[in-house]
């Protein structure tokens, strides 16, 4: 059997694992199968909820556990259950809300609720990314997003960049909630304490390895934390500067092989 230093191989989905027309290539597919015969595990850690990842990993036959909404949730794949679930305190999430308007004006909102059937509520002028498909319930009422269990709040600024928002909300109610941007036009708040990392480490604990034995792919400041817990943290060529600047190593963009290119090396094909 080939020999491979670590016993987990951790991978974000959007911009790391997925190209941009959320397929994995063939290279990529057989460096994560000969990973797995060299006798590691493969684990998906992504900041999208359970509902929105769930039909991607069917696609891609996986059946392990998968880490979802920024760490919020446990999911088996093979099972289609969750495992662990944690919500956002939706009166401590208001007033994060509250306190970051009062700084910056009014602000688009969009909420993932609590559960694998967990619908997305999307208020007013909340933009999708450019060609997502991905479902959602329109809300015009503020108190239609309160009325049932959350995992994360989007928001989003008519003016502000993604970096812009994240820094003023992170200096407002960093206290309070966790503040994260996790892809375009993407910023979250969550459960404060919550990140992919303590996601990954629950998972891991399932799995029976160590942080010391794990190496992680990512391209967002959203896998940060995940990189800190990690052993060895290896940022796409397509990553944001925030990740790059933490990252062990810098590999080729999620488009060119990226983590095949890492595996292959370590696999000493």
């Amino acid at each position: 059997m080939t020999s491979f230093p670590y016993r987990l191989v951790a991978t974000d989905l959007d911009g790391t694992l997925l190209r941009s027309d959320d397929t994995v290539s063939t290279r990529t597919r057989d460096a994560l199968a000969a990973v797995t015969e060299a006798g590691a595990a493969h684990i998906v850690v992504t900041g999208r909820g359970a509902p929105w990842t769930r039909h991607i990993l069917d696609d891609l036959g996986y059946e392990g556990i998968a880490v979802c909404g920024q760490g919020a949730q446990v999911y088996h794949a093979g099972e289609h259950r969750l495992l662990t679930s944690v919500t956002l305190d939706r009166q401590l999430a208001g007033l994060a809300l509250s306190k970051i308007e009062a700084e910056v004006g009014p602000l688009a909102v969009a909420a993932s609720r609590d559960g694998l059937d967990g619908g997305v509520l999307m208020g007013p002028g909340y933009r999708l990314q450019a060609g997502s498909d991905l479902p959602y319930v329109p809300f015009e009422d503020p108190a239609e997003l309160w009325a049932a269990p959350l995992t994360k709040v989007y928001i989003q600024h008519p003016e502000l960049s993604d970096d812009e928002l994240t820094r003023i909300a992170r200096a407002t109610v960093g206290s309070l909630v966790e503040i994260v941007m996790a892809g375009p036009g993407i910023v979250e708040i969550l459960p404060l304490g919550l990140s992919k990392a303590t996601g990954l480490s629950l998972a891991a604990r399932r799995l029976g390895v160590k942080a010391a034995e794990t190496i992680a792919f990512g391209d967002m400041p959203n896998d940060v934390p995940m990189f800190a817990w990690a052993a060895h943290g290896v940022a796409m060529g397509n990553a944001h500067a925030e990740l790059r600047a933490v990252a062990d190593e810098v590999t080729a963009s999620n488009e060119d092989d990226g983590i095949a290119v890492v595996l292959e090396r370590l696999l000493g094909s």
